[in-house]
């Protein structure tokens, strides 16, 4: 079987499937409740904390606008008093989400960044993921910690590769998907046509929720199809501002025609309401919804803040609150698994992200957790799922986050994302829990690197600097670290990427935070797989000629890794000698073992 980075991505969704369960038990296995309910629960969440919260992560491809729609979704949430734009002006602020340099230079996201604020009594996350494929390991984590999922299309250019890829990841995780199609200010497929593209290529329904009015200079607004209402839009009269947004009840049509002053859009949208009335009917089904089996269809511009904040009041009715979770119980001798809700009554959580120097003065580490159950409370004490059951973590301190923006908080709840200081042991898809239960959600594996070059600095006095930014990206994720069999760090480094853009951001940085020059090497292959079955395995197929051509190294916890040069030598290789157990993907090991 031939593996890319997205059926690896696909398959990797698959193996963690139970990690998110909104409605439907795992089915060939045992499911059951993790703790029994005590009169004693001190870490139980409030119902109240736990109903109010709403997260989402945004998925789309690169230049649909993802991270403007996320600044906007700020601008309404009261948040910012003034949205960003990505590539700025002298005149503008940057973007809250893409804070790092080399984001605002090059106008792209390359790493999901977390925001949160509250709006109408509900504490909402928002998760914004990078669009460029290179990238797309980060968004796969960050929809691990997702509850809900928006899908942002480019009006004017449809579903397009990587939308297609991510939605896929989406479906796999059962994902409540709510759509918005963006840049209506400019000239715009038929919305039908939009419609007919999500059916026929992802065989999923769409229920418009917001309607458009005119499409490029003839957009207008949008009709509320759930109340009945035309919101009729003013562009703001300052940049980055909230648009004015007159409401119209579609039955008082002589107002209606006036305001829109276009006869043509006027009877079209008439004419629309009728047929859409019609063909799908004014209610939707929120069961539907929430089981991934219908999504929520929206229409709008970010860009002249149109129709985001109609978005926003929507999805907070509509998004689910946050879901129960499928883990393991780690001291059970069985492979059952079992159901964590948000209202157990102990802390659980788990890593989904791990960053570096979010404040360069202090060369800061910090876990992202998302929190599934229970109260996380400053000072508390936690069990690690890859570390022996006696020993115990000290979370002094968490922060929510915003950004590269960071408050320090005494009490998160299910649904929530912190960030705790990382000692160096918390790796992305460690769980994190309390109580004597040893819990353990599915891991979030890494994604099978397809390019790979050493890198050295060329300057020996930079050493110490050098070795000390590469540890700490490295433990990020943002790339993977390959040596030499038996070398113990002093030999030389391989990085091994998913794409080549990782590789310049890792030398971009190196030299932005750490003030260290460095040259890359590129090397002539083009996959890795992991040999579970361990190094005999290895040494076997080396010894009976299988291995001619392949490279052997070792990951950071000196297992062995095979580099191949085409995917058809990994295939035939693994069909062949099948006891080397080869995978597209690793975990990091327990601690214990």
């Amino acid at each position: 079987m031939v593996f890319n980075r997205f059926a690896v991505c696909i398959l990797l969704a698959a193996t963690c499937n139970g990690f998110i369960e909104h409605n439907k038990p795992l089915v060939g296995r045992s499911v059951q409740p993790l703790f029994a309910e005590t009169a004693e629960s001190t870490n139980k969440a409030p119902d109240e904390e736990i109903n109010r919260r709403r997260n989402l992560a945004i998925i789309s491809h690169p230049d649909a606008g993802k991270t403007t729609v996320t600044e906007k979704l700020l601008l309404y949430g009261g948040a910012l008093q003034q949205a960003g734009a990505v590539r700025q002006k002298a005149e503008q602020r940057g973007t809250q989400s893409d804070f790092m340099s080399i984001e605002q230079e090059r106008g792209i996201s390359i790493s999901s960044t977390v925001m949160n604020f509250d709006y109408n009594g509900k504490r909402v996350n928002i998760l914004d993921t990078p669009g460029h494929e290179d990238f797309s390991e980060d968004t796969y984590r960050a929809l691990a910690a997702a509850d809900n999922s928006v899908m942002l299309i480019d009006s004017a250019k449809g579903l397009e590769p990587q939308t297609r890829k991510l939605f896929e990841v989406t479906r796999m995780r059962k994902l409540p998907l709510f759509t918005f199609c963006n840049k209506m200010d400019r000239p715009a497929l038929s919305p039908y046509e939009i419609m007919d593209q999500i059916e026929e290529e992802f065989n999923l329904e769409s229920f418009p929720v917001l309607w458009p009015i005119g499409d490029g200079d003839r957009f207008k607004g949008v009709l509320d199809r759930m109340e009945n209402v035309v919101h009729l839009y003013t562009k703001p009269t300052e940049r980055g501002g909230k648009a004015e947004v007159q409401e119209v009840p579609i039955d008082d049509l002589e107002t209606l025609e006036k305001l829109i002053d276009d006869s043509e859009l006027f009877g079209k949208l008439l004419e629309d309401r009728e047929l859409l009335d019609e063909l799908i009917g004014s209610e939707i089904d929120m069961d539907r919804v929430a089981a991934g089996d219908l999504t929520p269809l929206f229409f709008g511009s970010a860009m002249t803040n149109f129709g985001v904040q109609l978005f926003l009041d929507k999805f907070l009715d509509m998004g689910v609150k946050p879901a129960t979770r499928v883990a393991v119980n780690k001291d059970a001798s069985s492979d059952d698994s079992w159901t964590v809700s948000p209202e157990h009554e102990e802390f659980t959580g788990f890593v989904f992200k791990t960053q570096a120097n979010l404040d360069p003065k202090h060369r800061d580490r910090l876990a992202y957790v998302r929190v599934v159950s229970g109260v996380y409370e400053k000072g508390m004490k936690v069990g690690h799922s890859r570390s022996k059951p006696s020993k115990k973590y000290n979370l002094a301190q968490a922060q929510a986050l915003f950004g590269s923006d960071r408050s320090s908080i005494d009490f998160a709840y299910p649904g929530d994302v912190i960030g705790i200081n990382n000692p160096g042991c918390f790796a992305i898809g460690d769980t994190l829990y309390t109580g004597n239960s040893r819990v353990a959600f599915p891991g979030i594996p890494s994604f099978s690197p397809e390019k790979f070059a050493y890198i050295r600095s060329p300057n020996p006095s930079d050493y110490k600097s050098f070795r000390k930014g590469m540890d700490q990206l490295l433990d990020e994720g943002a790339v993977q670290a390959l040596r030499q069999r038996n070398d113990d760090g002093g030999g030389p480094l391989m990085l091994a990427a998913v794409g080549q853009l990782q590789f310049e951001v890792v030398q971009a940085r190196l030299k932005e935070e750490y003030n260290v020059e460095s040259i890359m090497e590129p090397l002539s292959y083009s996959l890795a797989r992991w040999a579970d079955a361990g190094w005999d395995a290895v040494d076997k197929a080396d010894a009976d000629g299988k291995l001619f051509g392949i490279m052997i190294v070792q990951d950071r916890w000196k297992r062995p890794v095979l580099l191949f040069r085409n995917d058809w030598k990994a295939a035939s290789l693994a069909e062949e000698e099948k006891y080397l157990e080869l995978a597209p993907w690793s975990q990091p090991p327990d601690f214990e073992s």
